[in-house]
């Protein structure tokens, strides 16, 4: 099997067309509504948040992609359209009405997202004004001004797309996504799209996407803080002339997907450095997630990698809070190639050495819990001053 990376995001699937327009919606005045079209209505999955708080696109478009179909997804910054009761509800309802009639199909084959700042209703003449300018801008090479008109705090454009090849056939996979604070998923504040031309659809696709979400948007985290409005959604046309095997196809998804959540945490708010965090050891898959997601969690721990300081209680001391059961008596803890922790106590090592191995913009961290085989990587970030004063003054 082969994976080669292409151009185009989102658009990089024949037939797919894409847009990004300014609506009004963000008082910079920059492009804030985007439109992806797969042309005709295909073959459709969503991941979406399980914070107990959703907004209104959230509702929407789980209701519209159940039957497993979709044609096109609206998404705008600005506004998250979250905690606007039935009006807002009302709205993200006819913005897919609106765009269906643009489009020529029904409005059940729209989905929609939104991202921006919770509890602020979205100005509705202007955003409905938009859609007809979006729809008109729809075009093959649209895939980066869409990507940049759902940035938020982003400062980087986030998509790519890949082409898989194995004894069976060649599909193409592409996407585009934001995100850069207010992350920890299950799910978090990011928006994705992605596309393929594999036909994969009904119970299969839900598997794939559900499967490949867990292990690539699910294990990253810029601040812990989980979202109101995330959505990953897969639309797959069907249209490769010689589709790979399933397990290729997946690949495919799974290195989009991989690439997309890895950009949203180096773009993280504030972050200096991405940290590249390994458990191994473990008595299963699920514990080492767990014992990572508890690790990356802590403030005190992701401030101690903005000092580069090599603080290693802190990290045992943040996976003992988890839920994860182990014997502290059994890790060992490695900065880069420096092990500093063994059987739960401090090893000789340089602490220059060890600072070193914390100071550049990758790090590497390792946790062996020694009670098993299972691992898990799971990627986090940095917390810095600039990530306070980002989201000290996020609606002044």
């Amino acid at each position: 099997m082969s994976l080669v990376e292409l151009p185009g995001g989102v658009c990089a699937t024949q037939g797919v067309t894409a847009a990004g327009v300014p609506a009004g919606l963000k008082p910079s005045g920059r492009a804030d509504l985007a439109l992806v079209d797969a042309g005709r209505p295909v073959a459709a999955a969503a991941v979406q948040t399980t914070n107990q708080v959703q907004g209104a696109p959230v509702a929407v478009t789980a209701r519209h992609v159940a039957n497993g179909r979709a044609r096109a997804v609206l998404l705008n910054a600005g506004s998250a359209n979250v905690c606007t009761g039935p009006d807002g509800v009302a709205l993200a309802e006819e913005s897919t009405a609106v765009v269906g009639e643009a489009l020529g199909c029904d409005a059940a084959d729209v989905l929609v997202c939104s991202t921006g700042l919770i509890g602020v209703p979205l100005p509705r003449e202007r955003f409905l004004a938009g859609i007809p300018a979006v729809v008109t801008a729809l075009s093959t090479e649209g895939g980066s001004r869409a990507a940049k008109a759902i940035m938020t705090t982003d400062t980087l454009v986030k998509q790519a797309a890949v082409r898989v090849e194995d004894t069976a056939g060649t599909c193409v996979v592409g996407g585009m996504a934001k995100g850069a604070g207010m992350l920890e998923p299950a799910m978090a504040t990011m928006l994705a799209v992605v596309t393929t031309d594999a036909p994969v659809q009904g119970p299969v696709l839900r598997s794939c996407v559900r499967d490949v979400v867990a292990h690539t948007f699910g294990r990253i985290s810029v601040d812990g803080c989980q979202s109101t409005s995330d959505a990953v959604v897969v639309l797959a046309t069907g249209t490769a002339a010689n589709t790979p095997s399933l397990s290729a196809f997946k690949e495919g998804l799974a290195a989009v997907c991989g690439r997309l959540a890895e950009s949203m945490v180096r773009d993280g708010e504030g972050a200096s450095k991405l940290i590249r965090l390994r458990v191994t050891g473990a008595r299963s898959e699920g514990d080492a997630v767990g014992v990572a997601r508890a690790i990356a969690g802590s403030v005190l721990v992701r401030t101690a990698f903005a000092g580069a300081d090599p603080n290693w209680g802190r990290i045992l001391a943040a996976a003992g809070a988890g839920p994860v059961a182990f014997d502290p008596g059994r890790v060992a803890v490695t900065f880069g190639d420096i092990t500093v922790c063994r059987f739960g106590v401090v090893t000789a090592f340089d602490r220059g050495q060890a600072v070193a191995a914390l100071s550049g913009r990758e790090v590497r961290v390792a946790v062996d819990l020694g009670l098993g085989t299972a691992e898990a990587t799971f990627l986090t970030c940095d917390l810095t001053h600039d990530y306070v004063t980002i989201n000290a003054e996020y609606t002044t």
